[in-house]
């Protein structure tokens, strides 16, 4: 069971309503309260159209949203984070230098999700020196195999 937040013993905090603006995703919560988050802190919805961004349900009594045909989902908990995307770091200035570059097949080519490496180059997340060091590897190598055309 997933845990619940509280505001009293007797309250819990859930989903009222959900709405996107502004490059962002707000959440109305049961207490009235209003919070967001940067669609960059998740990228897939980042990435779908209007359309299939506003396809979700929510579950779970109210604390989590899915999009099914995104295979995304949300836990309320993830609208209580205050951090902020950092667009400026050694990943993004990468993909931003080489925007040619896919990211779905730069990841695949490393073996990890599309979305955990949107969030290297979005900033949400930072990658360990090793997996840094396996970013730019993998790019290495693709220059490899362009040099040889």
């Amino acid at each position: 069971m997933e845990p619940v937040l509280r505001l009293t013993p007797d309250e819990a905090v859930t989903i009222k309503r959900v709405w996107f603006e502004n490059e962002r995703i707000y959440m109305l919560s049961s207490n009235d309260s209003v919070y967001s988050r940067p669609l960059e802190a998740f990228p897939v919805l980042k990435e779908a159209s209007e359309e299939k961004r506003n396809a979700f349900i929510i579950t779970h009594h109210g604390t989590a949203l899915r999009w099914k045909a995104l295979d995304e989902d949300i836990h309320i908990s993830s609208f209580f984070i205050t951090q902020e995307p950092d667009g400026q770091n050694e990943v993004a200035a990468i993909f931003i230098r080489f925007p040619q570059l896919n990211v779905s097949e730069i990841a695949r080519q490393m073996g990890i999700n599309k979305s955990l490496l949107s969030k290297y180059i979005y900033g949400i997340k930072k990658p360990s020196p090793e997996r840094l060091q396996q970013i730019k590897d993998t790019l290495h190598s693709l220059g490899r195999e362009l040099m040889e055309v």
